[in-house]
């Protein structure tokens, strides 16, 4: 059988073809991960699954999509990633880690939520600030800067989280994106923010690091992104990704 048999990824070389995907287990405190983590990821690492992606992790404080969300927006996070790619790597399954940002769908309370227009998710978040360019910049390079956090933490793998109403996907959807500058409008302009982010974390990472990309594959909502755009929206970004996960 296939799924039993190796796969390879640029430089990495998986046991099977057996994923687990990203699962946010709000189990963190202030971002850091705690024993819930190490023991979640190595029993995962435990049942022989070839690569383990860890939940999203934000890439700042109001990253997170819950207070209690995994976090590595600050150095001394790092040990405790490194402390799950140990466990993981010892029991025997490659681990990568899923980076994101929640925008509007941030909700702690009391901290700003950013998105790409200052459009609601619905009745039940808080209106968000509409992203300036020095907004934009920030977040940008708080991505790279999570992506050489998670080098030293020893992950093998990243993936960008594009999907799920979370801010990349925010400025993809024109639901969520009315801006009029150079994010916002056409496919290519609302394509734009991802593009940046994409080349900030590639500027750090060895030339054969695997690097993915989550997408939703529509909106399901009128006058969002549907099927055919998505697919446009991937051969906008396709060369610059090993893998989209969908």
């Amino acid at each position: 059988m296939k799924t039993f048999s190796s796969y390879k990824i640029k430089d990495l070389v998986l046991k099977n073809r057996v994923v687990m995907p990203p699962m946010c287990m709000n189990m963190a405190e202030d971002g850091h991960p705690t024993d819930f983590h190490y023991i979640h990821y190595g029993n995962a690492a435990l049942g022989e699954i070839g690569l383990i992606i860890v939940e999203a992790t934000g890439v700042t404080s109001e990253g997170r999509i819950l207070e209690r969300d995994l976090g590595i927006w600050k150095d001394d996070q790092i040990p405790g990633h490194r402390k799950i790619v140990e466990l993981s790597k010892k029991y025997g399954s490659h681990i990568g880690i899923q980076l994101g940002h929640a925008g509007r769908k941030c909700g702690i309370s009391s901290l700003t939520t950013l998105a790409p227009s200052a459009i609601a998710f619905n009745e039940d978040y808080k209106q968000p600030k509409e992203m300036d360019l020095e907004d934009i910049e920030r977040i940008v390079e708080a991505f790279k800067a999570a992506a050489v956090r998670s080098l030293q933490a020893g992950y093998e793998l990243i993936e960008l989280h594009g999907a799920h109403g979370y801010l990349i996907h925010e400025f993809l959807s024109p639901l969520s994106n009315h801006r009029t500058d150079a994010y916002g409008g056409s496919t290519e302009n609302r394509v734009r923010f991802l593009k940046e982010v994409t080349k900030a974390v590639k500027s750090v990472l060895p030339e054969n690091f695997p690097l993915i990309l989550r997408v939703s594959a529509a909106d399901y909502v009128e006058g969002g992104i549907d099927i055919e755009e998505m697919v446009r929206i991937i051969h906008l970004v396709k060369e610059d990704f090993d893998m989209i996960h969908v």
